[in-house]
């Protein structure tokens, strides 16, 4: 894969761009997140794989991201990202996601306890501890009512974005080593990247 760049408007300099490359278990909801976050800043270019065969278990979501890089030529700047829910997944199953990070540089695992909609909520509230996943969504909907796992286009922004960060890092204290065990979310380890 070539190298991205991206020019300095006003500079006529180019800067290498940094591409983060994202396995994820949803085909609806994280996709149409990380592309409101390309929409929102230029520092970082947000890239789904797609996960066709593999299922929407984090085991599928591992092997698709494996046969991905293998297929692909990665810029120095470069990320690769897993994106799962902890549900009712065995921990044996992502401790194997989690060592696949560890085998390499620029790899990561982004994890939400108990769902993605967990991280949408935050953007909204300080959420309570010990919500099971049907909860997260029945308050997400309050911020957003017409919520069925896709976000609203416009109605999440930059400073919904930086509450959540805030939020997820003060909950993440001190700083789970592989996942949240309890609730909790480490998806604003990928965003904190390129929202200041």
């Amino acid at each position: 894969m070539p190298r991205r760049h991206s020019r300095n408007v006003g500079h006529g300099a180019q800067s290498l761009r940094r591409v983060i490359h994202i396995a994820a278990e949803g085909t609806k909801t994280e996709p149409e997140y990380f592309k409101r976050l390309n929409q929102l800043q230029e520092v970082a270019r947000f890239i789904m794989v797609k996960n066709k065969t593999s299922g929407s278990s984090p085991i599928g979501v591992l092997n698709a991201m494996k046969k991905y890089v293998q297929s692909k030529k990665f810029g120095r700047l470069d990320e690769v990202w897993l994106v799962v829910d902890r549900d009712s997944w065995p921990e044996e199953n992502l401790n194997q996601l989690y060592q696949w990070t560890q085998a390499a540089e620029k790899r990561g695992l982004a994890l939400s306890n108990p769902n993605f909609e967990y991280w949408l909520l935050l953007h909204f509230e300080d959420a309570v501890s010990s919500l099971t996943g049907p909860r997260c969504i029945t308050l997400l909907k309050g911020h957003l009512p017409e919520y069925d796992k896709g976000i609203l286009r416009g109605k999440i922004g930059l400073t919904q974005i930086q509450d959540a960060i805030k939020r997820a890092r003060q909950q993440d204290k001190p700083p789970c080593q592989d996942w949240p065990r309890h609730t909790g979310t480490t998806v604003y380890l990928i965003v904190q990247k390129v929202i200041q």
